[in-house]
């Protein structure tokens, strides 16, 4: 049964309350100093940022940095270097990475920048049980909203956890040592995936001023013909004349920016709701959708095709639409229009200082490649074959975290 003092799901053979201690009695916060960039070619001890938490092999314990610091380096500085002894975990404590509120294990001596924070354990603690503490704890709660986001060591200390004898410990952290490998395990594959996609779409599409494709499929050798965007199709444009009162309501339906932004292929269940409008432009199956504003030029003119059939579907404001006069394949299409030779036109476009606009009637100038049918057809079918592989992935992957914050919330006081 559970109590105040105990989690609600336990492995048999424990049954004592956990105690209740405030973080700061019960092991050491460092606060780290401000040093120099290191020479990424010394690899001698490791100097940690933020940013290595992101470095592959880092998911769970930190394993490698992007930058290390000499003996000679470390006395003629007079640095100490933090020796977690049992190990400790590390976090970031100012700017927008507090919000991601990432947590790893260190368990050797190292370095690290001003703007990550250590939380040492001593032998009371199981690493991994420590860990995923921290990560219940969600720190970014504690931040203090300003310019530069932040929190300071005493909000961590000061903080009350329940915490049970050691033995429990280890079970639990050995329980969540196995289910952060799994996640890990499967963010690298799916990030692999991503890799791959981007490769082919690198490869696969002709490059500026080439005829034909680096990789091609096997019997076509015919060189892809050139044409603008704005001689086989027309635009239209998204909601207009319209109100925040008009949304949220109503038996008509229109996209989302981030439908468009996010996917080659439109989601389907990407709508909201808003009244039917007759005078409003419908989209349509085929249809090819352009965000039009972002706040990096990298992310203009992003495209998703629609394949819905469904009626009174509209557009959002801050795109565009284009339909085809001739014929595509609709997943060639999708793709295309997000391959590395169209996005680095499509970033060329974008005019803006804070943020990023690009023009519908520029974007209908640019010239695009385009094959047969016949290959369209292939290279539809295989780009749309690996989206739908990563998409698998990413349920996977969503549907463990989620199993995760269900045990955190029911394995945890």
């Amino acid at each position: 049964m559970m109590s105040k003092k105990s989690p609600q799901l336990r492995f048999k053979g424990f049954t004592d309350d956990w105690e209740e201690r405030k973080l700061g009695k019960l092991a050491r916060l460092s606060l780290e100093l401000d040093f120099q960039m290191l020479n990424k070619a010394v690899c001698k001890g490791p100097f940690y940022k933020v940013s290595d938490m992101n470095n592959p092999g880092n998911e769970v314990v930190m394993m490698n940095a992007n930058n290390y610091a000499s003996d000679s380096q470390i006395k003629e500085n007079k640095w100490n270097p933090i020796d977690p002894q049992n190990s400790g975990v590390v976090f970031a404590k100012v700017g927008a990475a507090i919000f991601l509120d990432r947590k790893r294990i260190v368990d050797t001596s190292f370095l690290s920048d001003n703007n990550m924070m250590s939380y040492l354990f001593d032998s009371s603690w199981n690493r991994y049980f420590g860990k995923t503490l921290f990560e219940k704890l969600r720190l970014s709660r504690f931040a203090q909203v300003g310019a530069i986001p932040s929190f300071n060591g005493s909000d961590v200390e000061n903080i009350k956890v329940m915490v049970p004898e050691i033995e429990e410990q280890q079970k639990i952290g050995s329980f969540f040592k196995q289910l952060d490998e799994i996640i890990a395990l499967h963010q690298r594959k799916l990030d692999l995936l991503e890799e791959q996609k981007k490769g082919f779409l690198q490869k696969m599409f002709p490059k500026n001023g080439a005829k034909v494709p680096e990789l091609r499929f096997a019997g076509f050798a015919d060189d892809w013909e050139e044409r603008k965007l704005g001689e086989v199709g027309n635009t239209f444009t998204g909601l207009s004349g319209k109100t925040k009162e008009d949304f949220g309501h109503g038996e008509g339906k229109f996209i989302t920016y981030m439908n468009v932004f996010s996917n080659p292929v439109a989601d389907l269940d990407g709508l909201e709701s808003v009244e039917i409008d007759n005078k409003q432009f419908q989209v349509k199956a085929g249809d090819v959708l352009f965000t039009t504003s972002s706040e990096t030029p990298e992310e203009v003119g992003m495209s998703s095709m629609w394949l819905g059939n469904a009626d009174n579907i509209y557009l959002n404001s801050f795109c565009f639409g284009y339909r085809p006069t001739i014929e595509f394949d609709k997943y060639y299409l999708a793709f295309m229009l997000r391959s590395a030779p169209i996005r680095k036109k499509f970033q060329l476009l974008a005019q803006g200082i804070s943020r990023y606009n690009i023009s519908k009637n520029k974007v209908m100038e640019n010239v695009y490649s385009c094959p047969s049918i016949e290959e369209q057809e292939l290279l539809g079918a295989f780009f749309n074959n690996l989206n739908q592989t990563i998409a698998l992935h990413q349920r996977k992957l969503d549907l463990l975290k989620e199993q995760k914050k269900g045990f955190l919330q029911k394995m945890f006081v």
